[in-house]
């Protein structure tokens, strides 16, 4: 027989694991979770009682890996994401929990009105929160691999909630991706924003309208949000605007993006004597402030001047249609004025 013949019959009579590379089993990993999180401080009985028979979940990988791609723009993504009943939903909620908005946005320094859109547009009023099993989701996104080192980062944020009893464990669910509660934090972003608004000892952002506004609210303030001004306005460009004075679109990562944001602001004056005007074609609002002209989707779409809280909104999200959607969403529930 020849060699290549022998190599090749010989390769069959092997095991296909012999040729892979050697992944353990969900419970393997587990139980590596486990002694890393003995590592890092939590009690060997708390972390047996959360990260013992948990489950893999396949329906869970399947959604992060098959997340769909639609062709959108921001005419065709705004109608679906603020439709006229959700404003009218907005306005009336707003008007519904109106002391409780006020007291907080006096608090934080957060006009309410975002405060309610975030609500209204992360889980339609605290309706839409998921009902996935955290523990079990965040330990099957960090085996599957594709972003095992976050995900980790997730799972011991997860005990440290658990760990403070912010939530009961049969309670403690969300979106597959780890998103929890009526504002959709994030395990690392619930330890560093979520807000006791209440002063009971909890952070409940599940069931207790009172943290859930307050966190919201707490996270915006504590990414630079100024209660003297708003999110930014949608603006006309004349006939031969240079096109270079726009934000370009790409970045890598979050500090790519702020600094093109930085390097392309002007103030509203400036803008101005460039030909910028309201919609309506108006003059810009004779205020010392600076702005970045800032496009969703092309040059021949909407056009934007984001001012400083823009940027607050997206490191809550880095998507321009969701910020826009955010802002659009709290102008229609502040003007006209609620009583």
């Amino acid at each position: 027989m020849k060699l290549k013949a022998l190599i090749a019959a010989f390769a069959l009579s092997l095991p296909l694991s012999s040729f892979a590379a050697d992944k353990p089993s969900f419970e393997q990993y587990v139980e590596g979770l486990k002694k890393e999180a003995i590592e890092k401080g939590f009690e060997p009985e708390f972390v047996e009682e959360h990260l013992s028979d948990l489950t893999y979940l396949k329906r869970v990988v399947k959604a992060d890996k098959n997340q769909p791609e639609f062709v959108e723009t921001l005419d065709t993504y705004l109608p679906k994401r603020v439709p006229e009943w959700k404003v009218n939903k907005a306005r009336a909620a707003y008007k519904e929990n109106q002391e409780l908005l006020e007291q907080i946005a006096k608090e934080y320094g957060v006009q309410a009105r975002f405060i309610v859109s975030l609500w209204a547009l992360e889980t339609n009023f605290g309706r839409i929160q998921g009902k996935m099993p955290i523990i079990d989701s965040i330990a099957t996104l960090s085996y599957d691999g594709r972003r095992e080192a976050f995900f980790k980062r997730q799972l011991f944020a997860s005990l440290k909630i658990l760990e403070e009893g912010h939530i009961e464990p049969e309670k403690f669910v969300g979106s597959w991706a780890g998103a929890m509660g009526q504002c959709q934090f994030i395990p690392t972003s619930f330890l560093a924003y979520a807000a006791d608004g209440d002063k009971d000892g909890k952070k409940d952002i599940w069931n207790n309208k009172h943290d859930v506004f307050a966190s919201i609210a707490n996270y915006l303030k504590q990414e630079g949000w100024d209660n003297n001004k708003t999110w930014g306005r949608q603006v006309k460009l004349p006939e031969g605007f240079d096109k270079s004075l726009i934000m370009p679109k790409g970045s890598k990562g979050r500090s790519g993006w702020l600094k093109n944001f930085a390097n392309n602001e002007r103030t509203l004056e400036e803008w101005s004597k460039l030909g910028v005007t309201r919609m309506d074609g108006r003059p810009l609002p004779n205020v010392d402030i600076t702005a970045a002209l800032i496009m969703p989707d092309d040059a021949k779409g909407r056009m934007y001047l984001a001012y400083d809280n823009y940027k607050s909104l997206m490191h809550w999200n880095r998507s321009y249609y969701f910020v826009t959607s955010v802002g659009y969403l709290a102008d229609r529930i502040g003007y006209p004025k609620i009583q």
